[in-house]
This record gives structure tokens, C-alpha cells and sequence, in this order.
């Protein structure tokens, strides 16, 4: 990995994201639900459906939409194809790509959960598979940027992730049977095995949680190939 080539990525994501106001308002969206729920909540504990309902917001709505917003803005004014076929490597531009909404996302995570109260954050467990499902919509957003044609397009992209993997803990809100197949479905995507480790303390679900990761990472590199051949 080339760290002058990396800073060189992050110092123009970095302009390009002070630049775009719909980058920059995504940010608000969680730390205000945050603050709805707890003046909803009052004094007592945020209930952990709340709590990660606002993570799988932050890592959807910031994460997840800042990278797609970036890539796809680059490949309307044409710059990802010479970032595809410059000297830097696929490492280089992944985490070159990745410092500026890391950097955006861990701000907005902490101040969202200074809101909410930090106190079930505390152990280890939760806190490994809270690194390792930002790494997922990390890599997601990055996949799927470098599939969208266009800045026009990314919307379209952007709401099933939302929904199929940042909102997901509402499903419990349809008070449905435990024991239902949409239930069962349901737990198995990564914000619900979260809040399965953060309510058991267990490393098992961490194992469905890399599945996913792998997952994403498989996607990624393959539009990483394909837009590199397609280049």
C-alpha cells in the first residue's frame, strides 16, 4: 500500500465531500432520530430496537450513500476511469476511498451514541461486530458505486440497502412470530446478529457476520475487475 497515493484519494474525497450538501446533510438524519428517541424515551434506557435502528441508519444513510454519492460522481465527470488505470493499486484506492466516510461515520456513530447512552457498547463482542458490519456497508457501497452509471442512478441503488439492511430491526415492530419464516430471514442479516451478540455477549453470530463480510468483499472486487476490463 502506497500511503502518498492513499492521502492524495482522501485529500480529494475529502474536497469533493465538503463540496456536496446532500453528503453532508446525511450525517444529521441519524444524530436527529437519535434525538427524537430520546426525548420520546426520556430518562430511561433506549431500548436496543431504537439503538440499532439508528446504527443500521448511520451505516446505510452515511456509509454506505457518502461512498456510492463519491464513485458515482466520478464516473459522470470521468475521473474514475483514470484512478482505475493509474499506478495505484485496488488496496490504495479502497482505503483511500474509505478514510473520508470512515472518518464521517465514526464521528457520526459516537455522537448518536452519546445521545442514546453507550452503556450496552461495552463489551467486546459488540464492539468486534460493530467494526465488522461497517466493513460490509463499507464495502457495499464501494461495490455498488462502481457499478452505477450515474449520480442520477444511485438512488435507485441506495433504497434497497436502506431497507433490506439498514431498517431492518423494524421488522419487529409487525410483532410477527418468532418462529416465522420472515423472522427467521430476518436475523440472519447483519444489524439483527449485531443485536444478537450486543443481548447474548456470544461470538457465534460474529460467524454470520463475516459470511456477510466475505460476501461483500466477493461483490466488490468483481465490479472492481469488471470496471477495470471495462476501462
Amino acid at each position: 500500500m502506497n500511503v502518498q497515493r492513499v492521502l492524495a484519494i482522501f485529500e480529494k474525497d475529502m474536497k469533493d465531500f465538503m463540496k456536496n450538501m446532500m453528503m453532508l446533510t446525511m450525517p444529521v438524519i441519524p444524530i436527529v432520530l437519535a434525538i427524537l428517541y430520546r426525548q420520546l424515551v426520556g430518562e430511561e434506557e433506549i431500548p436496543p430496537l431504537m439503538v440499532y435502528l439508528v446504527i443500521g441508519v448511520i451505516f446505510s444513510s452515511v456509509t454506505t450513500s457518502s461512498l456510492i454519492t463519491m464513485m458515482a460522481e466520478e464516473t459522470e465527470k470521468k475521473t474514475l476511469r483514470g484512478l482505475l488505470l493509474s499506478p495505484a493499486s485496488i488496496l490504495d484506492i479502497i482505503v483511500g476511498k474509505s478514510l473520508v466516510t470512515s472518518l464521517i461515520t465514526l464521528l457520526t456513530l459516537l455522537i448518536s451514541l452519546a445521545i442514546l447512552g453507550m452503556n450496552s457498547f461495552m463489551n467486546f463482542p459488540t464492539i468486534i461486530g460493530i467494526i465488522l458490519v461497517f466493513v460490509f456497508f463499507l464495502f457495499i457501497g464501494i461495490g455498488i458505486g462502481l457499478f452505477a452509471k450515474s449520480l442520477a442512478a444511485t438512488s435507485a441503488y441506495l433504497m434497497p440497502i436502506m431497507f433490506l439492511f439498514g431498517f431492518t430491526p423494524m421488522i419487529e415492530l409487525f410483532g410477527l412470530p418468532a418462529d416465522s419464516i420472515v423472522m427467521k430471514i430476518a436475523n440472519l442479516f447483519p444489524i439483527m446478529l449485531l443485536m444478537k451478540i450486543d443481548e447474548t455477549s456470544s461470538w457465534s453470530s460474529l460467524i454470520g457476520v463475516v459470511v456477510w463480510l466475505i460476501a461483500a468483499a466477493v461483490f466488490m472486487y468483481s465490479f472492481f475487475k469488471k470496471r477495470m476490463k471495462d476501462e
